[in-house]
């Protein structure tokens, strides 16, 4: 594999047509589509937990900061994965209840995302891999700045904020009332958060959510779901336990291809479709991910498949 160019296919992305073919052979998968009743009582209780944490904990620098490492940014994860499985409308059948819900979901995050992350999404679903609207790809620029084992380590440990500024930079976010109404609503919060948790609240969720998006564990999945390692293949699962605490976005390649089934139910479409992803790569350690790509020379920022 070509560390020094990104990966161009003159094929369509291969999830619409494996979904027609699951649905095909097995009319049964639908019986899976539809929403998670129990999801929205999962966020609501993570959110309520990693809010009330700077309050509880004691005054001892070490408390926090294995607190923030251990429980603070494995909650962001959860907040993180549950506004991705609520904008696909997996909690509520409404849209508009979705969307309240994710800008909720969204308050320990600090940041207003939620409705943009939203947008940039579903392009990144529905257009996978285009040069011009799959956001989810590195910019030239991150390719050709962190390159070889330092490059590589330090955006790993700040992927969350390449992630979070590169759809911004590449591509105009379609403003609307949803996004005006998370910003306000989010920075309401963050005034009113302030107030009563001062600085130390701020920034035990900001540090929470940093660290979570580089060196811990579950952040495996960012690289996991669709950096090349592999040959001829553009997205891959990871089956291992971690899929507990992350509503299961390890099925990745069952995700996409049916974007409409609660991340509960995604084992279930492999057990009644196994013949479609058994043969697939895939993986049982997120950790090993990230090893793998900071030190194997043969993956980049540019391992990823492109296409026009």
């Amino acid at each position: 594999m070509s560390t020094t160019q990104f990966i161009w296919s003159d094929q369509k992305e291969p999830h619409l047509s494996r979904r027609k073919e699951i649905l095909q052979k097995h009319p049964e998968v639908r019986a899976l589509f539809g929403t998670d009743p129990s999801l929205k009582y999962k966020v609501i209780s993570a959110v309520l937990i990693q809010l009330s944490i700077p309050f509880i904990l004691p005054d001892s620098w070490w408390v926090w900061v294995l607190t923030m490492l251990i429980v603070g940014a494995t909650l962001s994860h959860v907040f993180f994965l549950g506004i991705h499985e609520i904008t696909h409308n997996l909690a509520f059948k409404k849209t508009s209840h979705n969307n309240l819900l994710a800008i909720f979901v969204n308050f320990p995050v600090v940041f207003p995302f939620a409705m943009a992350f939203k947008f940039y999404h579903a392009e990144h679903h529905w257009k996978q891999g285009s040069d011009d609207h799959d956001t989810d790809i590195p910019s030239e620029f991150e390719a050709k700045v962190f390159r070889g084992i330092i490059g590589k380590f330090i955006w790993m440990t700040f992927q969350l904020v390449f992630y979070a500024i590169r759809p911004i930079m590449t591509k105009p976010l379609k403003v609307d009332k949803w996004v005006i109404m998370n910003f306000i609503i989010q920075i309401s919060f963050d005034i009113v958060y302030f107030y009563f948790a001062g600085w130390q609240g701020i920034a035990y969720l900001l540090l929470s959510m940093i660290i979570s998006g580089g060196l811990h564990p579950i952040a495996g999945h960012f690289i996991s779901e669709h950096y090349v390692f592999e040959e001829d293949q553009e997205t891959y699962s990871y089956y291992g336990w971690l899929n507990r605490l992350t509503f299961n976005v390890g099925f990745h390649n069952e995700h996409h291809d049916f974007p409409n089934i609660p991340g509960s139910r995604l084992p279930q479409l492999k057990q009644l479709a196994p013949e479609y992803y058994d043969d697939l790569k895939a993986y049982k350690s997120w950790s090993s991910i990230l090893w793998n790509f900071v030190f194997d020379p043969r993956v980049s920022l540019r391992s990823r498949i492109k296409r026009e």
